[in-house]
């Protein structure tokens, strides 16, 4: 409803903005170079982020950009995955139908990695998601799944993605045996003032509209709201550009953003 008023050719601040549009700070940048280096050499990697920080954007560039001729993707997100239903979600994106008893399970995916290996030569990249709320006992699973060959190799790069409390969970002692295997440890922070700013012109950019409609108070009150959350930038943004609009205002000043904030967000 606003994009017009705005000159806008795509709608800004929205989730399904294109991989390569995404506005990637420094430490999404440095996240990304390692979680390429987890692929290259098959590791095991843990992202954690507070709530909206940047991590599905992270995963979203770093899938984007992976030569599909050399790397198979798998994605699971299932807050309940039991060992079980981890073998059966890889084991469906293979299509292979999954055995029903655990261990004969793990021994048909080791034999599909083997073939994509192997024959296809094409090395297989698993992603875990929300895994701060994953059991014990399928995280325990996921590790052993990477004892492979007398640990001589990584069957798969791994990569567990959730929360900070992904984290503070793996630190305590009963997951010493994890934690230890673990290569990678990528921690997403915030965004400060100065990237929160470059986040929202990088989404005026993608819009082709506009650029200069957030003056720089209304940032700082952003800012404030958000705590650099992407998540809550873009809530923030969008009301404030419908209530600019619908105003006939062109420019979005601090007073509109603590109107927005006050009157129509949580």
């Amino acid at each position: 409803m606003y994009e017009g008023f705005f000159g806008m050719k795509n709608t800004p601040f929205m989730a399904n903005i294109p991989s390569d549009a995404l506005y990637m700070s420094s430490m999404l940048d440095e996240t990304l170079g390692r979680l390429e280096f987890v692929a290259q050499k098959q590791l095991f990697a843990v992202v954690t982020a507070d709530v909206g920080c940047g991590k599905t954007t992270a995963l979203r560039r770093f899938v984007s950009e992976l030569d599909k001729d050399r790397y198979v993707v798998l994605y699971l997100s299932d807050s309940k995955l039991t060992p079980r239903w981890f073998y059966k979600g890889l084991l469906d994106q293979l299509g292979v139908e999954s055995k029903f008893y655990r261990g004969d399970a793990k021994r048909q995916l080791h034999q599909q990695l083997e073939i994509i290996r192997g024959v296809q030569h094409r090395n297989v990249i698993t992603i875990v998601d929300e895994a701060h709320l994953l059991a014990k006992e399928t995280l325990e699973e996921i590790r052993f799944l990477l004892n492979y060959r007398m640990d001589s190799m990584n069957p798969m790069g791994l990569i567990l993605t959730g929360q900070n409390e992904l984290w503070d969970k793996l630190k305590l002692q009963r997951y010493a045996a994890i934690r230890q295997r673990i290569d990678i440890k990528c921690e997403i922070p915030q965004y400060d003032r100065s990237q929160t700013q470059e986040y929202i012109q990088a989404h005026l950019q993608y819009a082709s509209g506009m650029l200069d409609i957030f003056t720089d108070k209304a940032v700082d009150e952003i800012y404030q709201y958000s705590a650099g959350s992407a998540r809550a930038i873009n809530k923030v943004c969008t009301h404030c550009l419908m209530n600019a609009a619908q105003r006939n205002k062109k420019l979005v000043d601090d007073y509109t953003v603590r109107a927005v904030i006050a009157g129509e967000l949580p």
